[in-house]
């Protein structure tokens, strides 16, 4: 009888693990990108992943926080927001229901930490004196004045549960609650968005996924027939990863016809080329440019890159020596004067 209660047990628990796997964990920790899209309404048409902590835990980051003037704004922020985004921030996840035009754009940023949220609220009502509460299906909305007066267009913002905050417009961040506790369909359910999902690589560090709406890519060939080869993509899809002292970066174009892709990527192709004899006096431009590669396929043209530490090192010099004067400010030296007894600033 024991035997066969630890069999039971044992299967049980394996189901339940396997559909928990399935569902995505959002916990703060342990979520996915993937799993975040449960939380970003259906009607969004452009969405962009960020994974905060492995992107400010690579390498990269941390030698540019380790420059003393950085590190002190950083430290100044983390005081002020009572958040260690190296710590405390796992991912940042936009859901957009405009288009990538920005014509009446709207949308919602989810956050997925580890925070307290009595911390964290006294921390915003410092900074934000006229903070209103509004209750909306048991959730509390936080947001300014006009938030009560103004309806959808107003600012909003609400935490969900322990690990996820969201933010946005009063419209989306009730969107968002209605998610949440499933009362409406996710992103993921958008059999439009799903299709771009796909496509793109989830596991990056920064990856995104965008409707492209026909009417739109249309309009603009007509006044301008360079864009004409567009016209066809109905998605995008971009992804930039970091890992193993390699930069992948990767944008797709889906839809068109083959023979529309094909001449799409040719043209691609010689911008490409022009980019290498222009970087003809910089050698790490050229190489940067080198490392560029365009290809097309029945139903995609995708440009695709892998650059290596040592290069982007190059990279990231060049742009110290060519444009570091240029982000650097020094106020004038005030030249003091005797006169008649007294100290003239000039």
């Amino acid at each position: 009888m024991k035997k066969n209660f630890m069999v039971g047990f044992v299967i049980f628990m394996a189901i339940g693990l396997v559909a928990c796997m399935e569902q995505g964990n959002i916990k703060a920790g342990s979520a996915t990108g993937k799993a975040m899209l449960r939380l970003i309404p259906a009607t969004a048409r452009v969405v962009l992943m960020v994974d905060i902590h492995r992107s400010m835990t690579a390498d990269t980051v941390q030698n540019v926080l380790k420059d003393e003037k950085t590190k002190q704004k950083y430290d100044e922020f983390v005081k002020m927001a009572g958040l260690d985004p190296m710590k405390d921030i796992y991912f940042v996840a936009v859901g957009l229901t405009g288009d990538p035009a920005g014509r009446s754009q709207e949308g919602v940023i989810f956050i997925n930490l580890r925070y307290s949220k009595d911390t964290l609220l006294a921390k915003i009502k410092e900074n934000a004196k006229d903070i209103r509460e509004e209750t909306y299906s048991g959730v509390t909305l936080y947001g300014g004045p006009a938030v009560m007066n103004m309806g959808h267009a107003a600012p909003a913002g609400a935490f969900l549960d322990d690990s996820n905050i969201v933010v946005g417009n009063d419209k989306s961040v009730r969107a968002a609650v209605d998610v949440f506790q499933k009362k409406a369909d996710s992103v993921d359910k958008n059999p439009e968005m799903k299709k771009l999902f796909k496509a793109v690589n989830m596991s990056a560090n920064v990856w995104g996924a965008a409707i492209i709406p026909q009417e739109i890519l249309k309009s603009q060939a007509d006044k301008n027939p360079m864009l004409k080869d567009l016209v066809g993509l109905t998605g995008l899809t971009m992804s930039f990863d970091y890992a193993n002292r390699t930069l992948t970066a990767e944008i797709q174009g889906l839809g068109g016809a083959a023979e529309q892709n094909k001449a799409l990527a040719e043209k691609l192709t010689a911008l490409k080329g022009m980019g290498t004899m222009m970087a003809g006096k910089e050698p790490v431009l050229g190489e940067l440019v080198n490392k560029i590669e365009i290809s097309s396929s029945a139903d995609s043209v995708k440009i695709y890159a892998s650059i290596p530490g040592e290069l982007l090192e190059k990279a990231q010099k060049l742009a110290r020596e060519r444009f570091g004067n240029m982000i650097q400010f020094n106020p004038p030296v005030q030249k003091e004067e005797k006169k008649e007894g007294t100290k003239v600033k000039k």
